[in-house]
This record gives C-alpha cells, structure tokens and sequence, in this order.
C-alpha cells in the first residue's frame, strides 16, 4: 500500500502499512509520535529516544513494546552499548493508514506488488529509468496514422507515479521525436505498430505481434493462435534491440480500444500480468481483450486470453 501526494508537476509516494482501530490507540499520543517521527530518520534504541525527547526511559519502553506489539515498528539490529544490549528500532513502513471503508470498483484501478520485478529495470531506487513513447496525433509513418493513444500515457504514467519518489522533468516524447540517445535506454512503448513507428520497428521480434499480414490481427508464438478483434491488446517486456542490458517495455493494441483494454489490464489486473504468459510463465508476453461491462460502447475491463 502507498500514500501518494501531488505536488506541482510532481508525484511523491510512501509505503504506508494499515493499522486497526486498535493499533492507532497507540499512536495517539503525543510522545508515541515524536518516537515515531524519531525513528522515521534513523533507527534507534530506547535510551537514546530518552535522550533525545527528555523523557523516563520507563514511558519510552512502554510506547516501544506497544508499537512493536502493534507491528508499526520493528527490530532491525542489535549491538551492546556500555555493557547493556541494545535493540534498534525503525518503522516498519513510512506512513500509516486507517482505512474506513472497503475498496469499491472506482478503487480497484491501481493494484501494487511492489516486490515484483516485472517494473525493474523501468524503476529503480524509486525513480523512472526508462523513456515513455507514444505515437504522435499528427499524421506520420507509411499509412499516414494518427495516434488516439497517447492519453493513455496518462494513466500509465500516474500508476507508475504511485512507485516512485522522483519523477525525472521529462520522460515522455513522441515517436516522431525520439533520437539515438533515447533509444539507449529503457524503453516503455505505447501504441501498435499503425501509431507508434517504434513498435513497428520492433514488432517481428516480439514473442506476441501484429501480423500485418492479418491486417494486424495478433499471433502468438507461443500458442500459435491468431487474436483479430480489434479490442485485442498485448503487453510484452522483453530486452531491447538497441542497447545492451536495456529491456523495453510494450503496451500496443491492434486498434486504440486494444491498448485501452492492455491499459486498463495494467491497471486493474497487475497481479495477474506479471505471472507471465499461460504458455510458458518465465515470458513475460501476455494477450488481452478488452471488454465493456456496462454497455456504453466504451472499453472497461479486460480479460486475459494468454
């Protein structure tokens, strides 16, 4: 779980753990947050946030064992100091959340995990390590396309915003804009093949492609199956063609309702995605299809087809 606040043009995140009613009884007080703030700069022993807050060592000990008792905060070392055995304490997350009511459906659009590897080497350390490519509006490449998925950068965008503590000033630029430099890095492409020439440049070499054969219909490699909907989309990680220890990242539909459904399945079904593909889980290559749940015409959901 994260709280995340926006603060100008930048996005700021913490871990954050929820706590019962029970447990923030024992935040309530005034020295059981000083102690907490104490130890949100640097862990400490008990003695030493006695020191530091002018306080009887009794009433520091007695905040300490409800704290760690209510798992909000945590031995992390122990060493001995003048002869006595001292633990260390840090918080267990950087922020705490008491949570009111459930997670209803407006909710369920950004789900966490965090610990997946699945996001690195696109994040690290909580900062964007990676260009974001989306096709341009204008019309380019050999058919003459304009790219109606570039909004969908958007939504990306803020769900990866919810990983990281830095957001660089510029990671975004079009498909007509992208130079060699950018392609040194990782990559994060949005946009078939039609819209986004560097898909199109990559596509033969993915493990899911638009066929253009098929009139982009998506064939698989690794089921052999052939997707024509137009709600088709894919989202593959896979290392990149143009630099060594680079990966890219693609999020491409046959059509703009295909990368809203691989959106939205990025979105809503994270813990899903990064299982792999149903045909062999170690590649990360997975199939959607797009679905409208309350019939307005509009993409809502999305359902994996590998």
């Amino acid at each position: 779980m994260f709280v995340v606040k926006k603060e100008n043009d930048s996005l700021y995140s913490l871990p954050a753990k929820e706590i019962s009613g029970e447990a923030a009884r024992h935040v309530s007080s005034a020295l059981a947050l000083a102690i907490l703030r104490s130890l949100a700069r640097e862990p400490k022993y008990p003695a030493e946030l006695a020191k530091e807050l002018r306080q009887h060592e009794q009433k520091i000990y007695y905040h300490i064992r409800n704290l760690e008792k209510a798992k909000i905060i945590k031995v992390v070392k122990e060493e001995s100091k003048q002869g006595a055995h001292a633990k260390y304490y840090a918080l267990d997350k950087q922020a705490l959340v008491l949570k009111l009511s459930d997670f209803g459906r407006e909710s369920q659009t950004i789900s966490l995990k965090n610990e997946s590897s699945f996001l690195s080497p696109f994040i690290k350390d909580g900062k964007l390590q990676a260009k974001i490519i989306v096709g341009s509006p204008d019309p380019h490449g050999a058919d003459r396309a304009r790219s109606r998925d570039g909004y969908y950068g958007m939504d990306l965008a803020l769900f990866l915003g919810t990983f990281l503590n830095y957001i660089p000033e510029s990671y975004v630029k079009l498909d007509t804009e992208v130079r060699d430099s950018d392609l040194q890095e990782n990559l994060i492409l949005i946009g078939g093949p039609i819209v986004n020439k560097l898909t199109g440049d990559v596509n033969a070499k993915l493990p899911v492609r638009f066929d253009k054969e098929s009139h982009y219909a998506v064939k698989s490699s690794l089921s052999a199956k052939t997707y024509p909907e137009d709600e088709i989309g894919v989202i593959v990680k896979t290392k990149s063609p143009y630099a060594q220890d680079k990966y890219m990242l693609v999020v491409a539909g046959k059509r703009h309702s295909g990368t809203r459904a691989a959106i939205i399945a990025f979105l809503k079904h994270f813990d899903e995605l990064v299982k792999g593909n149903v045909h062999k889980r170690e590649v990360m290559a997975r199939i959607v299809e797009g679905v409208d749940l309350d019939s307005d015409g509009q993409v809502d959901d999305a359902e994996f087809r590998e």
